[in-house]
């Protein structure tokens, strides 16, 4: 079907598993495999400024191989201020045929997003961290954080208490399978194996004090953490170094365009804790941050859209005929 353009939105995305946070795991060990082999692509990003005051727009292209056969961009629009009840972040993904370049979807990506970044965070709780997780504590409540939270559910049955902070303490007290903490500074001393940082915010929350032997410190958000934190832990573990180090407002790599971080000081990557078996000792404190890796959109948006064209599902419209046609399946 060239040239046949197929629209999914987040219903849709959803129904075909775009938010299922094991077949994201699956996709992104896939993908780091993919990696190694260099089957794989995935140049910086590129911004534009929005006229919304503080709003940017990023196109994040990536080509990966294997079972996904799929290039394609993902393109976000954040907005800080806003006068609709649209979320602040949103993100489209297109994507086109590895082989032949034709567009064949366009997928509305914030489920998708949420289920990489969670993903990913599953996968530095399982290999990065230095002790087996028993309690953990998510900054946040908003999209981010609410994907963590299913994901230590369905990843992490077991654990002993998930504790959530959040600077709005309202929404959370509806929820009776976490521990409501009210202030972030004591929740940071109690015992807890993990903290998920998944905020927006844009000034550190956690300082060389939350750093302790046994726990790992997972920066999902733009600049939760201090540099005298990442400085504090033994290791430092990301997903990824890439070009994107030079633009990011990541905490890790603010600190390094400050010249006080270096990528050879980096422990460890996925690719290592995945294919090389890169393991913290049961001692040492780790940092672990996470840029959030286009290939892992393309992939998982590729594996929706293979979903989706196997069942009919979705809105069909043709692009180069020079006539417009709606098929809706």
């Amino acid at each position: 079907m060239d040239g046949l353009l197929r629209v999914l939105d987040e219903t849709a995305v959803n129904t075909l598993g775009g938010a299922d946070i094991a077949l994201a795991i699956e996709d992104v060990e896939e993908v780091v495999r993919l990696m190694r082999k260099g089957e794989t692509q995935m140049p910086a990003e590129n911004a534009i400024d929005l006229a919304t005051p503080l709003g940017k727009a990023y196109a994040l292209p990536a080509r990966v191989g294997g079972r996904f056969n799929a290039a394609g961009v993902k393109w976000t629009a954040h907005r800080p201020f806003r006068p609709d009840a649209l979320p602040a972040a949103l993100a489209v993904t297109l994507i086109n045929d590895a082989q032949n370049g034709v567009p064949r979807a366009l997928l509305a990506s914030g489920a998708l997003t949420a289920a990489r970044t969670a993903a990913v965070s599953a996968l530095a709780l399982k290999l990065a961290a230095p002790q087996a997780i028993k309690r953990v504590l998510v900054l946040g409540y908003g999209t981010h954080a609410q994907a963590h939270l299913r994901m230590l559910k369905q990843v992490f049955p077991d654990l002993a208490e998930t504790g959530v902070w959040n600077r709005t303490r309202d929404k959370l007290y509806e929820d009776a399978s976490v521990t409501c903490e009210c202030d972030l500074n004591a929740a940071l001393a109690k015992p807890y194996d993990a903290i998920l940082s998944c905020t927006s915010a844009d000034q550190p929350l956690i300082d060389e004090t939350a750093v302790r032997p046994g726990r790992i410190i997972v920066q999902v958000g733009y600049h939760e953490v201090s540099f005298a934190a990442i400085r504090a832990c033994c290791k430092v573990v990301v997903d990824a170094w890439g070009d994107f180090a030079d633009r990011s407002a990541k905490s890790l790599f603010q600190m390094y365009r400050a010249g006080l971080f270096h990528p050879h000081e980096v422990d460890a990557d996925l690719c290592a804790l995945l294919l090389d078996g890169w393991r913290a000792a049961p001692d040492d404190s780790v940092y672990f941050s996470a840029f959030g890796l286009n290939v892992f959109d393309i992939a998982l948006a590729a594996r929706v859209l293979q979903a989706a064209e196997s069942t009919g599902t979705g809105t069909v419209q043709s692009l180069f005929d020079g006539v417009f046609h709606d098929h809706r399946s």
